[in-house]
């Protein structure tokens, strides 16, 4: 019998898109930003566009990928095979 997995989207994401690797790239590009160049505008100016894409793919994509049903058909088909 096969144990089906829970419906996540990250179950089906490679170690580099995992939650974890995420969060870790985005706080070392913010950090380093500010090590290397020690100003703050500079710094906001680069954070920005690391949030918005930290925050669509660790709030925004898991939430559509489950309402959007692509997670059940996906586990029905493996479980056909």
């Amino acid at each position: 019998m096969t144990e089906n997995k829970p419906l996540s989207p990250w179950n089906y994401k490679p170690w580099w898109c995992q939650p974890w690797s995420i969060l870790l790239t985005g706080v070392t590009i913010i950090s380093g930003s500010w090590l290397i160049f020690k100003t703050i505008w500079l710094t906001v100016l680069i954070s920005l566009p690391i949030l918005i894409w930290m925050g669509f793919f660790l709030l925004i994509w898991p939430q559509l990928i489950m309402r959007n049903g692509i997670l059940d058909s996906y586990q029905n088909n493996n479980l056909e095979k």
